[in-house]
């Protein structure tokens, strides 16, 4: 995917385009992110249950 260079200067343009306060909050919002869904795709969803499936052609 990415070697070490290029990780390297995406690093450094995002330092210098966003400055090193806000890299640590939009890393934070990030992970909350990540979690957020990994606990959306582990959360059952109802079966549907609507009418149509229950009127079918023969």
């Amino acid at each position: 995917m990415f070697g070490s260079t290029e990780l390297m200067i995406i690093v450094v343009v995002v330092l210098v385009l966003f400055g090193s306060a806000a890299v640590p909050k939009f890393a934070r919002s990030l992970g909350q992110a990540k979690s957020e869904f990994e606990k959306g795709l582990k959360k059952p969803t109802k079966p549907d249950t609507s009418d149509s499936d229950k009127h079918t052609l023969s």
